[in-house]
């Protein structure tokens, strides 16, 4: 069973805003987080704005201290990744080394 992060700690913890911010944005989508009216949060879907020379641009500022946060998550990580992968990126045809016991792997695609 994975573990979960809310979508709340996801975007306040800045995930939202850099996976927008880095990897959406530049290509004209953007991911999409909704506060219910109960409070809680959920992912609301993803815009779709590739169409637009530009792509998506953040109207203020994007939270340079969320941006540091996630930046400091990923460093944490690299060393056990060059390791594992020889690099921090999972190459795009690289296999997950099958002789490493109790690493989370994860499968491509979505879950149903």
């Amino acid at each position: 069973m994975p573990k979960y992060m809310s979508i709340e700690a996801f975007r306040q913890f800045g995930f939202l805003q850099e996976a927008n911010r880095l990897f959406f944005h530049p290509r004209g989508l953007a991911l999409e987080a909704v506060v219910n009216e109960d409070g809680t949060e959920t992912l609301g879907g993803v815009w779709d704005y590739r169409d637009d020379a530009e792509g998506i641009v953040f109207a203020d500022a994007p939270d340079g201290v969320k941006a540091d946060m996630v930046e400091a998550e990923r460093s944490m990580h690299d060393s056990a990744r060059i390791v594992l992968l020889g690099q921090a990126i999972q190459q795009v045809g690289q296999a997950f080394p099958a002789a490493c016991a109790g690493v989370v792997v994860a499968a491509s695609g979505a879950r149903k």
